[in-house]
């Protein structure tokens, strides 16, 4: 029913979701090291070692900067059943939809409609299982991919932005400095050298 509360299976499904999200950004950071190290070790044995202990801090995680943590609300999903909330299978489509369309426009319309609600039920009930708003989480995961871009790629900034669906370089840091509390470019520089220094510490 639509107004039951949100049971145990449905934040535990939330708390994997997010689970899954991180160990999928951490291997593919992992990847890319070990690929990068692949390419240079004839060339650059010291370069590809240097790529390697990141890719064991990685894993080990020792890697995390204190001051370069993730989204903060997106790290603790809601500790206490509320009523009028999301059912799993409504949360798994919304966040599929949500994650597919990162690059461009997310419409509450379309949301609500991928799981059967009304705009105006889904965004009370999205809360109550989220803790936040739509498009509070949205914005949220557009700068978590867009940490997943600029650890993995070589993407300059300004095109991460419109990969991520923001308009431009500038409103993409605002955004950044916001949620994370660190500008794009000293988050990027500080965990592609973080690594190596806790690695060789």
């Amino acid at each position: 029913m639509m107004g039951t509360s949100i049971s145990g299976a449905s934040k535990g499904g939330v708390l994997a979701m997010e689970a899954a999200a991180d160990a999928g950004w951490i291997a593919a950071v992992v990847v890319k090291l070990l690929d990068d190290a692949g390419d240079i070790l004839d060339s650059d044995r010291d370069a590809a070692r240097a790529c390697i202990a990141r890719a064991a801090a990685f894993l080990r995680g020792e890697a995390l900067p204190e001051a370069a943590a993730r989204p903060r609300h997106l790290d603790t999903p809601p500790a206490e059943t509320a009523r009028g909330g999301l059912a799993p299978w409504q949360i798994r489509r919304v966040v599929s939809h949500i994650d597919a369309n990162l690059a461009g426009t997310i419409r509450m319309d379309d949301c609500a409609m991928v799981t059967r609600l009304s705009t105006r039920y889904f965004s009370r009930a999205f809360k109550c299982s989220f803790g936040m708003p739509p498009h509070a989480y949205i914005v949220q995961r557009r700068i978590q991919q867009a940490q997943h871009l600029m650890l993995t790629t070589q993407e300059p900034l300004c095109q991460i932005a419109l990969a991520c669906g923001l308009c431009d370089q500038a409103h993409f840091s605002k955004l950044f400095r916001r949620i994370v509390g660190l500008s794009p470019s000293t988050w990027r520089r500080h965990w592609r050298e973080a690594p190596l220094d806790a690695a060789t510490a």
